[in-house]
């Protein structure tokens, strides 16, 4: 049976896209890769904006035009939130995000799928590496306990749940053995990992680095809270990559309140204070929401200086729009759109001075770069492939027309450049 999936939003989506994968693989589906032929549509949605909501319900439309015989099963936050928004879209299955772990047993169920039985072949090089990916996401919890003033996901993942610590451990042996390099542990809210178990992030990360032989570990999006000093000595480790998103939000501690953030100005920049102790490469990115309701003048001004403040090495840069069922939506004052550009254009340029300060940082070091393809836009012939340094830099490297995809190799970082339209990246040679 062949089967497509597609996913849109946060890394947890791309997570639990990569367990259905394996889990249809080792019951003997085919993963069709893009252009190819499907029996079976399997979309996991976003909902986090109305921009989301759009273009989900666009791809659910686009993959039944291409594929009008295929089977369409719907999971994630836009039908968690209000199944009925797609109705019209012909779904043969709405999977809720409580069920996730069990959408291929379900549908395979609800569908007459002729589906292999559970565990009967032993997962294999699969699903992926017919996606090109060298780099693997692992979710380790869902839900979160708190409600930030303009956040839908409290509502669309609902309580925290955490994988206990073995069954992550074996995910992750399970995919070293099919020769990924790099797991991406991720969760809606995963400094509360473990908090439900009696556990905690630092406990698991222990485990991982002790029980497992991934080569690189990396954490996806962590809120800056619920992050005692110990766990920033795990860093030490280096297999432990050294950079972290910790969503920031806003510089101002004003608005960080409206916005119900639990982490105030001062407590951030301890917890970037505290990464740079373990390791002074450590690089920090961020998002910011630009025009909040009731931003002024002056928390504006207070977040670009507090950005500048920590050098950030990347920004996610949001124009906040109202999200229907949060209490932000509900707030007076809304911000003007043309302020919200302007604004969103000035934190734009501060960005990438900031982010080509620390490319800049980085040449002359030796960094262990994992390959993982060809630059975007170029044929093989260019001898150009591209990777990411532990810090989550992208890098450049002249391959002699070798395909290098899948190594770890040490390059010695040359200079920075700026590939055409793209964002400025690094560029190495072999060591």
């Amino acid at each position: 049976m062949r089967v497509k999936l597609s996913t849109l939003g946060c890394r947890l989506n791309e997570a639990e896209l990569a367990g259905w994968s394996r889990e249809l693989v080792a019951r003997g589906c085919q993963i069709s890769g893009e252009g190819d032929a499907a029996d079976l549509l399997i979309v996991n949605t976003c909902a986090v904006t109305a921009e989301a909501m759009r273009k989900s319900r666009k791809l659910l439309r686009r993959l039944q035009r291409e594929h009008p015989r295929a089977r369409l099963v719907v999971s994630g936050c836009a039908v968690s939130l209000d199944e009925n928004q797609l109705g019209e879209l012909g779904i043969d299955l709405v999977v809720p995000n409580q069920d996730k772990d069990r959408l291929v047993s379900m549908a395979a169920e609800a569908l007459a799928l002729p589906l292999m039985p559970e565990a009967a072949t032993e997962p294999g090089a699969a699903a992926l590496f017919a996606r090109g990916r060298q780099r693997a996401f692992v979710k380790i919890q869902d839900g979160c306990r708190y409600q930030c003033s303009f956040c839908i996901t409290t509502r669309a993942r609902g309580e925290e749940r955490s994988r206990s610590i073995a069954e992550i451990r074996d995910e992750i042996h399970h995919l070293t053995t099919d020769g990924i390099q790099e797991v991406v542990l991720t969760g809606v809210h995963a400094a509360g990992y473990g908090s439900d178990r009696g556990s905690s992030l630092s406990e698991l990360l222990t485990a991982v680095l002790r029980d497992t032989d991934a080569a690189r570990i990396r954490l996806g999006s962590v809120e800056p809270w619920d992050l005692p000093e110990r766990f920033w000595r795990l860093f030490e480790n280096p297999r432990l990559m050294p950079h972290l998103h910790l969503p920031l939000q806003s510089g101002a501690d004003s608005l960080l309140k409206r916005m119900a953030r639990r982490c105030k100005t001062a407590e951030f920049a301890r917890l970037v204070e505290l990464a740079r102790d373990v390791r002074p490469d450590f690089n920090i990115s961020t998002d910011i929401i630009v025009g909040f309701p009731g931003e002024t003048a002056a928390e504006w001004a207070q977040t670009l200086a507090f950005v500048e403040r920590i050098g950030f090495g990347g920004l996610h840069i949001f124009s906040y729009s109202p999200r229907a069922g949060t209490r932000a939506a509900e707030m007076p004052d809304q911000v003007p759109a043309s302020i919200k550009r302007a604004r969103g254009r000035e934190l734009h340029a501060l960005g990438q001075r900031l982010k080509r300060a620390w490319l800049e940082r980085q040449v002359g070091s030796v960094q262990e770069v994992l390959i993982e393809g060809f630059e975007t836009g170029q044929p093989a012939s260019a001898s150009l492939q591209i990777g990411y340094t532990p810090g989550y830099l992208l890098t450049r490297v002249a391959t002699a027309g070798a395909d290098l995809r899948n190594r770890i190799l040490p390059l010695r970082i040359d200079r920075v450049i700026d590939p055409g339209q793209a964002d400025p990246m690094l560029q190495g040679q072999r060591v």
